[in-house]
C-alpha cells in the first residue's frame, strides 16, 4: 500500500502523523507526507527518513485571518489543492490519512476529488472545523473521544508505553506548560515550590524558552532548587520520573501522561479554539482519572491539597485505561478498507 499522511501546523498533529508512519512502514508500506511551509510541519519532517517523500506547501490557517487575509490563505489553500492532486497522481497514493490542522485541507480535498479513500484521526474533544467539514466524505472519522469510533484510543509514541508504570508515593513532580509554556502553570509552580521542597518533593519544570531567565531567577531567589528546562525533547525521560504532573491538555501531551500512568492536574490554555483543552481534560475527569481547573487564584490551594491524595488508585486506573497500538490499529484499518 502506498499511503499519504497529511496535517499537522502545531506538534500534536504531528506526533500522531509520526506514530503513523512509524506503524505503516513497520508493517511494510510505503509513506509519503503533504505538509505546510508553515507551522512546525518542515521542522518535524524534512529530514524524516521513515517518508519516502515529503512535501511542505505554502498554505496557512483560515479561522485566525481577518478581513482579506481570510481570501488570501483561501487562495493559498487553492494552489496547495492543484499541487497535492498533483502529487496524489504521481505518487499512485491509495489512502490519504488526515491528522488534522490547516495543513491537512489541500490534500484531504485532493483525495476526495480524486476518489482516494480520505481516513481523519480527530485528536480533540471538540472536532476542528477542517474535520467536521470532511468528516460526511471520509472513510473512516478515529477519536479517542468519541465511544462510536472504531477504534479506541489515541496513538502515542512507544517509548511512553515503555516507561509506564504505577505511582505509589509522591517524590516528584512535573509543570509542563507546552512548548512554549504557560506562564499560569510557571506562576504556580513558583507560588507552590518552598512546599514541595519543604515535603521533599523534586521538582521538574518545563517552563517555555521566553520565559525560562525569569523563572530560573525565581527559583533561585526563592533558595528552591528545580530541574528546570525551556524546551527539551526528553519528555519521555522526564515523565517517567515524575509521580504526579500539572499540564496544560493539549491533546498529545494529555494522553502522553495518561498512559505513563501519571496522575495530572489539568490547566487549560483558556484561548484554545473552541475551548477543546477544557473538553480534552474534561474526558479524563468525568472517568476520574484526574482533575482540572481553570487558570485562577485558587489553583495553589486545589495544587496542595492533591499532594495529599493517595495517587497510586488512579495511576493504575490510567494505565489499565490506556490501549496499545492504537497507530497500528489504523493502519490495520486503511488495509482492510481498502481490500
Amino acid at each position: 500500500m502506498k499511503l499519504c499522511i497529511t496535517g499537522g501546523g502545531t506538534g500534536g498533529h504531528l506526533m500522531i502523523a509520526q506514530s503513523l508512519v512509524e506503524s505503516a512502514v513497520t508493517c511494510g508500506h510505503e509513506v509519503i507526507f503533504i505538509g505546510s511551509a508553515s507551522g512546525q510541519d518542515k521542522k518535524y519532517f524534512e529530514h524524516n527518513s521513515l517518508f519516502s517523500a515529503v512535501y511542505f506547501l505554502e498554505t496557512t490557517g483560515v479561522v485566525n485571518q481577518k478581513g482579506f487575509g481570510k481570501f488570501k490563505a483561501l487562495y493559498k489553500i487553492l494552489k496547495a489543492f492543484f499541487a497535492s492532486r498533483g502529487i496524489l497522481k504521481k505518487q499512485k497514493i491509495e489512502a490519504v490519512y488526515s491528522v488534522g490542522g490547516f495543513s491537512a485541507a489541500s490534500a484531504s480535498f485532493a483525495s476526495l476529488s480524486r476518489f482516494i479513500p480520505l481516513f481523519i484521526h480527530e485528536q480533540n474533544a471538540v472536532e476542528g472545523r477542517l474535520n467536521s467539514l470532511l468528516k460526511p466524505y471520509a472513510k473512516r472519522f478515529i477519536s479517542a473521544y468519541d465511544k462510536n469510533s472504531l477504534i479506541q484510543g489515541y496513538p502515542v509514541n512507544e517509548s511512553f508505553y515503555m516507561r509506564a508504570r504505577v505511582r505509589k508515593e509522591l517524590k516528584t513532580i512535573i509543570f509542563l506548560g507546552g512548548s512554549q509554556g504557560a506562564k499560569a502553570i510557571n506562576a504556580l509552580a513558583l507560588s507552590v515550590a518552598c512546599a514541595l521542597q519543604s515535603r521533599g518533593i523534586k521538582i521538574i519544570h518545563q517552563a517555555g524558552e521566553s520565559d525560562y531567565e525569569r523563572v530560573k531567577k525565581e527559583y533561585e531567589e526563592l533558595g528552591v532548587e528545580a530541574e528546570l528546562y525551556g524546551f527539551t525533547k526528553e519528555l519521555p525521560d522526564l515523565i517517567s520520573h515524575a509521580d504526579l504532573a500539572v499540564s496544560r491538555s493539549g491533546a498529545s501531551t494529555l494522553w502522553e501522561l495518561c498512559v505513563s500512568g501519571v496522575p495530572t492536574l489539568f490547566v487549560p490554555y483558556p484561548y484554545a479554539a473552541g475551548d477543546h483543552q477544557f473538553h480534552n481534560a474534561q474526558f479524563i475527569v468525568e472517568n476520574s482519572l484526574g482533575w482540572c481547573e481553570r487558570e485562577g487564584e485558587s489553583l495553589r490551594e486545589i495544587l496542595l491539597s492533591i499532594l495529599d491524595e493517595k495517587l497510586e488508585d488512579k495511576s493504575q486506573r490510567l494505565l489499565e485505561y490506556s490501549k496499545k497500538d492504537v497507530a497500528k490499529k489504523m493502519i490495520q484499518d486503511v488495509e482492510e478498507a481498502l481490500k
